[in-house]
């Protein structure tokens, strides 16, 4: 049973999944790809091996604030009777399905995985904040927010937006213009990105900019003035990202050495 998707709105159903499969004697393995949402493992998200998920994937450039890499992990245990299924994975993915090991990013990565251990629970918070933010600001603006109302629309770094079948590339050209990027996205019933009338929005990487919920408020207004109102808005919005050129939830040079020591004693 594989979950995941590039469109991800809420959690996935890991627990209960896992509930059923038990309860059945059902023998089958449980894998969540976690590309999207990698970076917000944890309690205030989701926490799959705890779930009862058996193999996690996830990509380390997303939410997971890293290189562009990706991870293959499992709970299994050298007693477990997958533990060969394990050892395959691990053989045929080096070499075998990826050529190189990549070094020039392997320590890149390094890095990221100790930010993100420090930082996770200050960034986590804030990014699920900032997220349910802008869309219940995008809604309050008239604008179509998919999801469920009842939980903020999203549970993740996503916002989706409905704006009309087919439509999606215009309008995001039109986005683009005023120095806003958001993907196109095709919708659940519509066939295909040709047909795409979603846009897909993540808050993670101006998160790490330090935009808080107040201004992801001000640029679903924005936002909203170029979808709905066909403004150009484009000197506004680079005047409103130029207030935000400082990286968060990272090391600075001066605290660097004394977080280092700390995460190699808990690690």
């Amino acid at each position: 049973i594989i979950l995941g998707k590039s469109v991800t709105l809420h959690r996935e159903p890991v627990a209960q999944i896992r509930h059923f499969v038990d309860e059945i004697s059902l023998d089958c393995i449980i894998m969540y790809d976690m590309a999207h949402v990698l970076g917000l493992v944890g309690p205030h998200f989701q926490e799959p091996f705890k779930e009862g998920a058996d193999i996690v994937t996830g990509s380390t450039h997303k939410t997971f604030f890293g290189t562009q890499r990706g991870v293959v992990a499992s709970n299994y245990q050298r007693s477990n009777i997958r533990w060969p299924l394990w050892e395959a994975v691990r053989r045929r993915a080096f070499p075998g399905s990826v050529s190189n090991h990549h070094p020039g990013t392997l320590l890149g990565l390094l890095m990221a995985a100790y930010e993100m251990n420090y930082f996770k629970d200050q960034y986590q918070k804030r990014v699920l904040s900032n997220a349910k933010a802008l869309a219940q600001a995008l809604k309050e603006s008239g604008l179509d927010v998919a999801g469920d109302p009842d939980v903020g629309y999203t549970e993740t770094h996503q916002v989706i937006l409905n704006v009309g079948y087919g439509k999606g590339p215009e309008v995001a050209r039109r986005l683009e213009d005023n120095n806003i990027i958001i993907n196109y996205q095709a919708g659940p019933e519509e066939e295909g990105f040709t047909a795409s009338g979603c846009l897909r929005m993540g808050v993670a990487e101006m998160t790490r900019f330090g935009m808080e919920e107040k201004d992801f408020r001000e640029l679903a207004q924005l936002i909203r003035d170029v979808v709905v109102g066909a403004k150009n808005v484009k000197e506004e919005v680079a005047r409103f990202r130029a207030r935000f050129t400082d990286m968060k939830y990272c090391f600075s040079d001066k605290e660097f050495a004394e977080v280092m020591e700390k995460l190699h004693r808990i690690i």
